[in-house]
């Protein structure tokens, strides 16, 4: 169950960072277009990088999943395969202990709680925390930067249950010697 649901978000992580990937290069080549024709559209630049920053962090919880991040091996390759089991059991407990801190950094981060507590006043909440994540505005789109960020929160849940479901396909490998980690492509 834990599989199949981290592999179904990594499918769509992956569908949704190609649409992004298509989109910048479209959003690119408007810019492109309309700077030749001498009338730039400056929020079209801004939309490319944010759509950028998405896909980039959506791509990357689904090579975690699929164990494809770059690694130096030297080492690991040397060892007896036990002595791999073991590392890539370390790396997999790293990869979601940095997730599971990186949700409570999120967390710290939006004070979701907080921002209800004041009744999503976002004035009142910047008065009581000095936390200014509501109100800041991007550059040319107008629009709060906290929704361009949200993708962090989303990265930190998504690489946290990627990261579960590889760590205990690698404790499932000490009770089955022969089961090696999965790092096909989904």
């Amino acid at each position: 169950m834990l599989q199949r649901l981290s592999s179904g978000l990594a499918r769509g992580e992956e569908i949704a960072a190609a649409a992004l990937a298509a989109a910048v290069t479209c959003l690119i080549l408007t810019n492109i277009a309309f700077r030749v024709l001498g009338s730039p559209l400056y929020w079209v630049s801004e939309l490319a990088i944010y759509a950028m920053i998405w896909m980039t962090f959506l791509i990357a919880g689904a090579v975690f999943k699929r164990r494809q991040g770059v690694a130096v091996t030297l080492l690991s390759d040397l060892l007896p395969r036990t002595g791999r089991k073991l590392v890539g059991l370390w790396v997999d407990a790293m990869v979601l202990l940095f997730a599971v801190l990186l949700v409570w950094l999120c967390w710290r981060w939006y004070q979701p709680l907080t921002l209800a507590q004041m009744g999503f006043d976002t004035g009142a909440f910047q008065g009581q925390t000095f936390n200014f994540i509501y109100a800041e505005n991007t550059s040319t789109l107008g629009i709060k930067k906290f929704w361009v960020w949200l993708i962090v929160p989303w990265f930190a849940l998504s690489l946290s249950l990627h990261g579960l479901a590889n760590l205990w396909q690698s404790v499932r490998q000490w009770r089955d010697p022969a089961e090696e980690p999965n790092t096909e492509r989904l």
